[in-house]
């Protein structure tokens, strides 16, 4: 099933060779000649997952990766993901550096972050780079809330969003907006075009010369020139074009509803800031080179993991408040975010998730996915034992039974897995003793596959009900079992038993929070039946819609 995502987050096989973990590392033998191409296949296959699952228009893939690999996953993003943006980060997380007698001492990873739609950095008061602040305060400049109204971005182009490829007309004696244009075909070009006699317009073209499109639809274009939150800033002098800008969505209401200070309104009707009203505090710009005491990976990965689980060992897991920090730049603002991490290893996402929740209150969701593989070391040994994959006693030393659910079970409830309260307290941003625990839910599944046959007639109900929760928001009670026909839950409902319809629908239509209804049946015209009957709840028909959802075409 297709849901957007709004971000994710992956530290896939680093492809050193090492055998510590399977899951880590040992992807193909270090001597391997074949041993990138190989590499670059697996990580390939999973991009173009990933590609299903992130929203186009709003969303940021992170991925963290050594020296060994990451030129090739640099240019693996790039040929993936063609219309979006990626830049890579330095990230010091060894300060001691690594042992080498004749090579440069290495401190660093690198994390890259490919940015999708509108996703963009949400400054916070640390640039990632100095000790010293940067923010100061300053009176309020008209870049604080006017921005260029053409789409910026490597891969914006005007065939992606035609229908805001339009001409705005603009009367060049005031000037200011008169309304937008005809949006053009494809085939069509903007010489085609005649504007009204004695107007001008102005055209979605960026500093290149390149086509793109604008930010605002033409119906947002009309409503924010009532407004007054957009304007005619003069002429662009890279490409003559008139140069529009506006304000977004979450400034103008702070102009409009008064809660910043105006002077009223120009001759164009646009709103004129007051700059001796109000004073901001300028947040920095981000560095792409990060040096911070807390992304130390020895003593805030592998030693803030020692605490939770104690003499259980997982090799370079990552810094807690490194990945905590990445993750606020881009979900700081957004308090209901979708976090899916789909190489979790030891489960430090879904931590750092748990600590962003408690400092802002929110409900940020994460996913995490990983393996159950064993070491190297313990492998020999079961083996040795006649025991093998699937047995009770190597199961539970995977890195998902030994460490990564261990691990979130000990975060949420302050206790290890000993039974004892967590030593320490946490560092950084908040302060507070690690015993206390995090007010959060965690639900653990195992992924299996199932025959389409055995899900068609509706004999593995019971192993896709995980699913169906989650695509209802994973939030309040699961559906397990259905009795009597339907059952409705907190955000969803489900029915097999179309002739008791009316009391599903009733029961659907009392409840106050339902996203989501499946409806389970082959009948096309039933199923539209039922559907019309539930207008704003999203309907799924079961198991047709499941099965061909869920299908991957990679």
């Amino acid at each position: 099933m297709r849901i957007p995502w709004t971000r994710s987050t992956s530290t896939p096989p680093y492809n050193t060779g090492a055998r510590d973990w399977k899951y880590n590392n040992d992807y193909v033998e270090g001597d391997d000649l074949y041993r990138h191409s190989k590499w670059l296949a697996f990580m390939e296959r999973r991009l173009k997952l990933a590609r299903e699952l992130l929203n186009p228009d709003d969303s940021v893939l992170i991925v963290t990766i050594d020296e060994k690999e990451y030129l090739r996953l640099g240019l693996l993003l790039e040929q993936t993901f063609p219309e979006a943006e990626t830049q890579m980060i330095t990230s010091v997380i060894k300060p001691g550096g690594t042992s080498r007698t004749d090579r440069f001492s290495r401190v660093e990873e690198f994390v890259f972050v490919t940015f999708f739609g509108s996703a963009r950095v949400q400054r916070n008061t640390d640039n990632m780079l100095f000790d010293a602040a940067q923010d100061s305060s300053r009176n309020i400049a008209e870049s604080d809330f006017w921005e260029g109204m053409v789409r910026r971005g490597i891969g914006v182009i005007r065939a992606q969003r035609p229908k805001q490829f339009y001409p705005i007309i603009i009367d060049p004696s005031v000037p200011k907006i008169v309304g937008p244009g005809e949006a053009l075909a494809l085939s069509q070009s903007r010489d085609s075009y005649v504007s009204p006699e004695g107007m001008e317009v102005a055209w979605p073209i960026k500093d290149d010369g390149t086509e793109g499109f604008w930010q605002l639809s033409p119906q947002g274009l009309n409503a924010a020139t009532k407004r007054g939150t957009v304007r005619v800033a003069g002429r662009n002098q890279k490409t003559g074009q008139w140069r529009v800008q506006y304000m977004k969505a979450g400034k103008a209401k702070r102009v409009v509803e008064g809660e910043v200070a105006t002077l009223g309104k120009d001759a164009q009707g646009a709103w004129v800031l007051d700059p001796t009203q109000m004073r901001v505090t300028t947040l920095p710009t981000p560095r792409s080179v990060w040096h911070r005491k807390s992304h130390d990976a020895s003593a805030n990965g592998a030693g803030l993991l020692n605490g939770l689980l104690p003499k259980r060992k997982f090799p370079f897991p990552k810094a807690l408040y490194a990945v905590e920090d990445v993750l606020r730049f881009f979900v700081k603002e957004k308090p209901n975010a979708v976090v899916l991490d789909f190489f979790s290893g030891s489960g430090t996402t879904a931590h750092a998730v748990m600590r962003l929740n408690k400092q802002d209150g929110g409900i940020r969701q994460c996913i995490s996915v990983t393996n159950n593989e064993v070491s190297a070391e313990e492998q020999i040994r079961l083996r040795m034992e006649t025991l093998r994959p699937g047995d009770p006693e190597w199961e539970k030393l995977g890195i998902c039974e030994y460490v990564t659910k261990p691990r979130i079970r000990a975060a949420i409830t302050g206790i290890t897995p000993h039974g004892e309260p967590i030593k320490g307290d946490y560092k950084f941003v908040d302060e507070f003793p690690m015993s206390e625990g995090f007010d959060e839910n965690a639900a653990f599944f195992t992924l299996t596959y199932e025959s389409p046959w055995r899900v068609s007639t509706g004999r593995a109900f019971a192993a896709i009900a995980p699913m169906l929760w989650l695509r209802a928001g994973a939030v309040g009670r699961r559906i397990d079992t259905i009795h009597d026909g339907w059952e409705v839950a907190d955000s969803y409902g489900v029915i097999n038993d179309l002739d008791k319809a009316s009391g599903f629908i009733a029961a659907l239509k009392e409840a106050e929070k339902i996203r989501v209804a499946y409806i389970v049946t082959d009948d096309e015209g039933r199923y539209q039946q039922i559907a019309n009957e539930l207008p704003g709840i999203d309907t799924v028909r079961l198991y047709e819609d499941y099965l061909r959802n869920c299908e991957s075409t990679v």
